[in-house]
């Protein structure tokens, strides 16, 4: 009995086992590799069967003894993202577009490579395979159609401006200002929520919502004039338009204004008439001098504080310098300007709305805009200024407000006493780590760590390391030193912005470092804007940092993947060749 019971087993658990092993399928079944030639164009994938996915990062396609043919462009279809890779779960084609060098004519045999690995969603992985097809090009063929598809190679920059071109005038100025309100949230911007909030509480007595909405208004149209100025301006002449204002003596310049701005706020004097630079740049009680004082502030804040460039300002400035349309070109970034402001005149109306009647807060209101004044001169100088240096002065800052919050008094309401102790205790730690040597405004305190656990940290925070160059002739010998590598171009600047956020955040990632690895790094340091850097910009069409341009392996340079302002992570990944 226990026998017959051991063979029913057995034979069960055979059953079972074959019936598993039908779900997965011989290679040749799962993976049906193939390449053609249609109308000049070479398309090669593989035929995947039902629940059989291709790993992203496994799949290439390469040309063999081409005989003076590349691939001008790729066409990639769409990924999907499974267990944290990036995969194909359905049967992926590539499109090459070709080019020929001078001289090549008539049919040519071309080898091409197909590499590919993946597994089956039934939890086998198959080993990676690799197929060759040998095609007959016809040269002439594919000569016409590969000057169509490098006409039609865009990115994101030049689609905009093409739509600028093409579109309803009305839809492109609609489109714009939702530009702007998305460029509204980014770091650029921040800046001037403490500048007009100051100006708007600077009025003083009197002050009602109509007059601070008005005053709004009347610093965002300045902020709009000028934006659109330095953008035609930029777009006519090919000039890099922040690199123009970014000059120390211009940024030191702009920050003492912002120094005597807080000095008012704090009642050590009252900023009158008689000095005509003051008065162009303060808001005093006399309404029409305050006027002009917000419009001269909101004109230079667009010039000084921002703005970053992002794809629809350099789309708007390639539509400018190409078709000399500056009338057109200069509405799209007049009503993008618009939709920037649209928020700060929200947060200067509620400046004037919920303005505390005169008296003990009012007093405090206007030393809190006078600290955040302060705060908006430092953070202009780190554009020129050692990071240690800016951390010491954002701590000396920090303490002086918690002093004068009173962060030792004992009487006072709780909430008071608690914020101007953590302002004290992080101030501290701030001045702390700049005065042994090792600042940062994230870690103030980990100048205590020990060497040991200090160096552990280190080896773990990788970063990607860049070669940096300033000209055309630097780049072509780095590029002729990497041959047959991809490389990647980024364009930045110290006093960029959108260009340490993209340090710290999209470079850190670690997904991002990962697919990096197989790129040549290069970075085009346009800090200095010298001749150099300013040919390097022209060649390229870079009107300002961030640009982050990609090359294949022949160094061909793919402008449907220039990355243009500062994107995530995410964003990032989906732009790699």
């Amino acid at each position: 009995m226990k026998s017959s019971f051991q063979k029913l087993f057995l034979l069960l658990f055979l059953g079972l086992s074959a019936l598993h092993a039908a779900d997965f399928l011989m290679p040749d079944e799962a993976f049906k590799p193939y390449a053609k030639v249609e109308h000049g164009v070479i398309k090669a994938g593989v035929v995947i069967a039902k629940d059989i996915y291709l790993y992203e990062h496994a799949f290439k396609i390469e040309l063999k003894n081409a005989q003076g043919i590349e691939i001008v462009k790729t066409d990639k279809p769409a990924t999907k993202v499974l267990h944290g890779d990036k995969v194909y779960l359905s049967s992926p084609e590539y499109r090459l577009h070709l080019k020929k060098e001078q001289g090549i004519s008539g049919v040519k045999k071309v080898d091409v490579l197909i590499s590919y690995q993946g597994c089956s969603q039934a939890g086998l992985c198959y080993e990676p395979y690799k197929k060759k097809f040998t095609l007959d090009v016809d040269t002439d063929s594919f000569t016409v159609e590969a000057k169509k598809d490098t006409q039609t190679v865009q990115s994101e920059t030049d689609s905009i401006a093409q739509s600028i071109a093409s579109g309803n005038i009305l839809l492109t100025l609609a489109t714009f200002f939702g530009f702007g309100l998305l460029l509204a949230m980014t770091p650029c911007v921040f800046p001037m929520i403490p500048i007009i909030s100051g100006l708007i509480i600077s009025q003083g007595e009197g002050l009602t919502t109509k007059k601070a909405f008005f005053l709004s208004v009347v610093y965002v149209l300045a902020m709009a004039v000028a934006y659109t100025i330095a953008g035609v301006l930029a777009g006519l002449f090919g000039a890099n338009l922040q690199a123009a204002l970014q000059t120390p003596w211009v940024v030191y310049s702009f920050a003492l204004i912002f120094v005597f701005l807080a000095f008012s706020m704090f009642g050590f004097y009252e900023l009158k008439l008689p000095d005509a630079l003051v008065n162009k740049v303060s808001a005093s009680n006399n309404s029409r001098s305050g006027v002009m004082g917000v419009a001269i502030m909101g004109f230079l804040s667009a010039l000084i504080v921002g703005p970053c460039v992002a794809a629809p300002l350099a789309g708007a400035l390639v539509y400018i310098g190409q078709t000399g349309d500056a009338f057109l070109g200069g509405m799209a970034l007049f009503s993008m300007s618009i939709g920037m402001g649209v928020p700060l005149i929200v947060v200067g109306v509620s400046a004037g709305k919920f303005m505390p009647k005169p008296g003990g807060w009012m007093t405090m209101v206007t030393a809190i805009f006078g600290v955040m004044m302060l705060g908006v001169a430092i953070w202009m100088l780190s554009k020129v200024v050692n990071g240690g240096i800016i951390a010491g002065l954002y701590g000396m800052l920090g303490l002086g407000f918690a002093l004068y919050l009173g962060v030792f008094e004992r009487e006072g309401h709780i909430f008071k006493r608690s914020v101007s102790l953590i302002i004290f205790l992080y101030s501290l730690a701030l001045f702390l780590g700049f005065l042994a040597g090792k600042p940062s405004m994230t870690q103030p305190l980990a100048f205590l760590v020990s060497h040991g656990s200090s160096a552990t940290t280190q080896s773990e925070q990788k970063e990607l390391s860049f070669q940096v160059i300033h000209s055309i002739d630097e780049l072509d010998g780095v590029m002729a030193k990497n041959k047959g590598k991809k490389i990647m171009l980024d364009f930045a600047a110290d006093w960029c912005t959108a260009c340490k956020e993209l340090e710290e955040v999209t470079f850190a990632d670690a997904k991002v470092q990962k697919a990096l690895s197989e790129y040549v790094l290069i970075r085009a340091d346009l800090t200095a804007n010298g001749a150099e850097e300013k040919a390097l910009s022209k060649k390229y069409g870079v009107f300002g940092p961030p640009v982050v341009i990609f090359f294949d392996a022949a160094h061909q340079e793919h402008k449907s993947n220039t990355i243009v302002g500062f994107v995530k992570p995410e964003k990032f990944l989906q732009h790699l060749l």
